[in-house]
């Protein structure tokens, strides 16, 4: 196995496994504290992203994969399944999945270890999910990640990827200040990065090479990271008017804000 694979994943394995799936000092897990925005002027339009894949994965089935399904954090995510006779939960923390199942029971089964080396049936799943996982494997992995996930989905089975788009407002307006932190923070001490996760992202013209075995449609998800509706918006009953106006133009028309928006929805339909 190619060793820059390897230590991708083993990044993103230590930090959920020693830091990402543990509670901090609230109800929350570590991953959301960090990542997500968690006040309470946010938390109507989040949950509605969130139910926004809704509108795409089947209104029934027999089973759906939900890839890196981590502890089923959100109560939003626990809708994804309803519907289905069997969620198939694939995670590297045992813990994670130990978790998905104190809230699934026996509606799952939970798989542990590396998607990449689990043997699974092809043209299985009615739906599949992979919500903000593919960005954290390998750059020249991930397009063998998407082409399994295709291989086990059944024909015209949706799959739902929540990706970053590289290319995202948010992205162009902090890139300079971020050019400008790195060389002062260079110029003090080095950086440690035994815990970073591994990150990459490809632009949006990369998810066309997947147009041989799929129809491609391309949605906007958020337009902001949590850190920064954490900066541009108050938390208070102006910030949750904001957010109801960022809704509403994040889906209408999603054909122009998907290509500013921070995070995108790729669904895939197998041909």
């Amino acid at each position: 196995m190619d060793h820059d694979f390897e230590n991708a994943e083993r990044k993103v394995s230590e930090f959920y496994n020693n830091k990402g799936w543990k509670n901090s000092n609230s109800s929350d897990f570590l991953d959301a504290v960090i990542f997500e925005d968690l006040r309470k002027c946010a938390k109507s339009y989040l949950r509605k992203c969130r139910l926004k894949l809704l509108n795409f994965i089947p209104s029934s089935g027999d089973y759906i994969l939900d890839m890196a399904s981590g502890p089923i954090q959100y109560d939003e995510y626990l809708k994804y399944s309803e519907n289905f006779q069997l969620r198939y939960c694939v995670d590297l923390s045992k813990d994670a999945l130990e978790i998905a199942k104190s809230k699934i029971g026996n509606k799952g089964k939970y798989l542990h270890g590396s998607f990449f080396d689990l043997d699974i049936e092809n043209d299985f799943f009615d739906c599949s999910l992979s919500l903000h996982t593919i960005y954290h494997m390998h750059k020249n992995s991930q397009e063998e990640a998407v082409r399994k996930i295709i291989k086990v989905s059944k024909k015209n089975a949706p799959i739902i990827i929540i990706y970053e788009n590289p290319h995202s407002l948010e992205r162009i307006v902090s890139y300079p200040i971020k050019v400008i932190k790195k060389i002062l923070f260079s110029l003090i001490k080095k950086k440690n990065k035994q815990n970073d996760i591994y990150f990459w992202v490809h632009n949006m013209d990369w998810w066309k090479r997947f147009s041989d075995e799929t129809y491609l449609k391309i949605y906007p998800w958020r337009t902001f990271s949590g850190k920064a509706q954490k900066i541009l918006f108050p938390n208070n009953l102006l910030g949750k008017y904001m957010f109801n106006i960022l809704w509403y133009f994040e889906n209408f028309p999603p054909s122009i804000i998907k290509h500013i928006s921070r995070y995108t929805m790729i669904v895939l339909y197998k041909k």
